[in-house]
């Protein structure tokens, strides 16, 4: 088989260079490992962090480009690399505005969605944009390729989506307007499973997968399922195609224009996480939520041909807290506390019942000081705690709100229940002493709406993530009446930072940083152009999609195009 471009994953990166290479002209072989597409992109929320896109233009969030670069060499300190940082910040706004004109894709804006830190430079909203939902019976047959959304977090299967759908599901018990939103998304989705299957109202990383999958059959690329790389091929210096398993046989697919890794990192490269992770000396203490056939076979294709790994990162992976969801088959699913930690009426304890942390802070800060605050030898383990009106009204881990029981979670003893405090310290092995003077001191500040210990709800972020309704603080209220609930979390993540190494064109560098001809990767196959920090939610996407631009630019011999919204940027400047 030959092409001009092989692109090796299907998450948002690889997805992307595949639809834009295409577009351009290019004859293109998209090749995954699994026999479904969309990697960890169709379990993600879906967010891209892209500063100045034109949604926020065109909603009257104008900025300079020099706010966003302040934030990011304020976040990423020695990390900053200015080629990358301009090249992404230049790009970004065209990317997004060249997928709107040019494919399927639609978005919706994130313009109140604040950034993590309130670091010089940062901005309360404006900085992010989504892909929109989407009709899955446009995709036809290749819905059956579709990856399902995560089932630890999604109600027979059912995708939620951030903001005012997760609202309405709060809120399902306690308003006529929310009722009415759920009961007719839940009616929809089973008439869905009854024709189709699967659920057909794609949100989130879903509905960002299922785009670009249109978009890509659309453009004429054709697409592998079951096809995993065995190896790169080199020719005088130069990457010309892989060896792929098709249909149990191994095949060479020949690429004139090279080929693009695009595999998802090594979220379940059990040999790298013991040599990146400190956390996970034997590389079996972590748990992330990514797919496990995220194996890391792109960085070590590269490998394999003298490509550079970053190991220098201070943070080697996306952290977040998960908790281990037993299952019937005796396996576990990891969930990922993304939303309900920044609720008020929740708080995060050790072993010997002291908190640590700021728990509404994002989830990569959260585990962050988890392993700093977790002495030397001692398990990486913690427990958010709530009281029983809590866990009806937000839910806690893998147990749901109301009107979902909690009678399996407590029996299956993945959610912890007490009585009382004491008791409940017991049930988890915590220490009862430390955990009742923790507890206390927590509610003499919080019936004021205070945390004066750690500060939830002081930051922008903290407020939006939490409950707009509870005053004086979203964040916080008191833990004071039973039963009393508990779950356990332990080192997580959403993927991989540390990988190849590339230039601002996504071209993969040797060791002495030369590019290798016709070797290119994004997504979570790059090393991240953050060094491993988090300053906002979608920074994965948001590069994966931009490089993605850039690398079939590059590929195909095409010049960058600047973004048609400047003269709108340029009005809304002049009013």
């Amino acid at each position: 088989m030959t092409c001009d471009l092989l692109v090796a994953g299907s998450g948002a990166g690889g997805l992307a260079t595949a639809v834009v290479a295409a577009r351009l002209g290019l004859d293109v072989v998209l090749i995954e490992k699994e026999a479904v597409l969309g990697g960890t992109t169709a379990w993600s929320g879906g967010w891209m962090w892209a500063p100045r896109n034109p949604l926020a233009v065109e909603g009257g969030i104008v900025e300079d480009i020099e706010a966003p670069r302040e934030y990011l060499r304020n976040e990423l300190g020695n990390a900053y690399d200015p080629a990358k940082v301009d090249m992404f910040l230049n790009i970004c706004p065209a990317m997004v505005d060249w997928f709107r004109a040019n494919t399927a894709m639609a978005f919706i804006d994130g313009n109140l969605i604040p950034d993590f830190h309130e670091t010089p430079g940062a901005a309360k909203g404006g900085r992010s944009v989504c892909a929109a939902p989407f009709d899955g019976r446009k995709l036809g047959r290749r819905i059956r390729d579709l990856r399902p959304p995560l089932r630890d977090i999604a109600p027979f299967g059912m995708g939620i989506a951030a903001g005012a759908d997760v609202r309405h599901f709060l809120n399902a018990t306690y308003g006529w307007a929310s009722f009415r939103h759920v009961a007719g998304r839940m009616l929809r989705h089973f008439r869905d499973l009854a024709r189709h299957g699967r659920g057909m109202h794609l949100v989130a990383g879903n509905a960002l997968v299922a785009r670009l999958l249109k978009s890509a059959d659309d453009a004429g690329v054709r697409i592998l399922t079951s096809a995993p790389a065995r190896g790169l091929m080199v020719e005088s210096g130069a990457v010309i195609g892989a060896q792929v398993a098709i249909n149990g046989r191994e095949r060479a697919i020949r690429a004139r224009r090279g080929v693009v890794l695009a595999c998802g990192g090594f979220p379940h490269d059990v040999a790298r996480i013991a040599q990146l992770y400190p956390h996970a000396p034997t590389g079996r203490e972590h748990h992330s939520a990514a797919p496990l056939a995220n194996t890391g076979d792109g960085i070590r294709m590269g490998e394999t041909i003298g490509a550079d790994v970053t190991t220098e990162f201070p943070h080697a992976g996306a952290w977040a807290p998960v908790s281990l969801t037993p299952r019937r088959d005796g396996t576990s699913g990891r969930f990922p506390h993304l939303i309900e930690r920044a609720k008020p009426g929740l708080i995060a304890v050790r072993a010997d019942g002291r908190r640590f942390t700021n728990e509404a802070d994002a989830y990569h800060d959260v585990m962050s000081a988890l392993f700093a605050a977790t002495p030397p030898g001692a398990a990486h383990v913690a427990w958010l705690v709530c009281d029983h009106a809590f866990q009806r009204r937000y839910g806690l881990g893998h147990a749901k709100p109301r009107p979902y029981p909690v009678q399996h979670q407590i029996a299956s003893g993945y959610l912890k229940r007490g009585r009382t405090l004491a008791e409940l310290a017991n049930a988890c092995g915590i220490d009862p002493a430390g955990f009742l003077a923790t507890v206390a001191a927590y509610n003499t500040h919080a019936r004021q709406g205070r945390d004066p210990e750690f500060h939830r709800g002081e930051s922008a972020y903290n407020r939006v993530q939490g409950d707009a309704r509870v005053t004086p603080n979203p964040c916080v209220a008191p833990i004071e009446h039973g039963p009393f609930y508990a779950v356990r979390i332990v080192p997580g993540s959403l993927g991989s930072f540390a990988g190849l190494r590339t230039d601002e064109h996504a071209r993969v560098l040797n060791a002495s940083r030369a590019p290798i001809s016709g070797l290119f990767a994004v997504g979570n196959d790059m090393g991240s152009m953050m060094g491993g920090a988090y300053p906002a939610g979608g920074i994965t996407l948001g590069p994966a999609m931009t490089f993605a631009f850039v690398a079939a630019h590059h590929i195909a011999g095409a010049p960058l195009p600047s973004s048609s919204f400047r003269k709108h940027e340029t009005n809304h400047a002049t009013i």
